[in-house]
């Protein structure tokens, strides 16, 4: 018998802008809950915080963020996480800080400079238009080699990390809209909706190369996530005190 999916918009949200639950099994019934990951934690450490802190073990997120990257990461726990495809499904809302003149292996700010090349020549108006015309729509791109994508059941950074080499194939992904926030050359702040599997960091790396220059992402935050917001999620903080006048209620 098939396992059934609980339709996201059923599961009740575990959130700022709603009542925290004065029942800590509703998290063992399934329930989904907002975090705003810090920087330089795993998407998997905080599952694991707050693992720890809720009745069931079964806890999983709905979509990875990078450990330099911060905002709304969304866990599911109970039966929940059987809707957590639902969610990873969601179009998301990401502000994030591109720097021109270099270009990492990662495409980020977490691995050392590989690449240079001038910026000079660029301004914002080139910007504007390229954003348009390449970068928006349906668009080709290959996902960073320090990216959690398995090939042959090996995750991609591994490979990187012992300084193997793989084919990564291109992928189609939908870019809905681009704003561009900020033009402080050489850094750019972009404010971009994209549909799933979007690399932020490889959409930072092929701007640079196509605007003649190199390129890196230096800062990412997911602002939403469906109809979710980042504006509602709990800091590590925040939920951990949340917890402890629930438990010692």
């Amino acid at each position: 018998m098939a396992k059934k999916v609980i339709p996201v918009s059923d599961l009740p949200v575990v959130s700022k802008s709603s009542s925290f639950p004065d029942d800590p099994e509703l998290f063992s019934r399934g329930a989904i809950i907002l975090m705003d990951k810090p920087t330089g934690w795993s998407s998997f450490d905080l599952v694991k915080f707050v693992r720890n802190r809720i009745p069931p073990k079964k806890v999983g997120h709905a979509g990875t963020l990078d450990p330099m990257a911060t905002g709304l990461l969304i866990l599911c726990s109970g039966k929940a996480t059987k809707s957590i495809s639902q969610i990873q499904s969601m179009e998301k809302r990401y502000v994030t800080k591109v720097r021109f003149g270099a270009s990492t292996p990662s495409f980020d700010a977490d691995t050392e400079i590989d690449k240079t090349a001038g910026w000079d020549h660029i301004n914002g108006s080139m910007i504007e238009e390229i954003l348009d015309s390449v970068f928006t729509g349906v668009i080709s791109q290959v996902p960073p080699i320090y990216s959690a994508i398995q090939i042959k059941g090996e995750r991609l950074y591994k490979i990187a990390r012992r300084g193997g080499s793989v084919e990564i194939k291109p992928r189609e992904v939908t870019i809905h809209e681009i704003k561009v926030l900020n033009v402080s050359m050489p850094d750019i702040t972009l404010d971009i909706r994209c549909g799933k599997g979007t690399y932020i960091r490889s959409l930072a790396h092929d701007l640079g190369i196509a605007l003649g220059s190199r390129a890196h992402m230096i800062e990412l935050r997911r602002s939403e996530t469906g109809g979710y917001s980042v504006e509602d999620a709990f800091t590590v903080d925040q939920f951990d005190e949340k917890m402890k006048l629930l438990n010692n209620g």
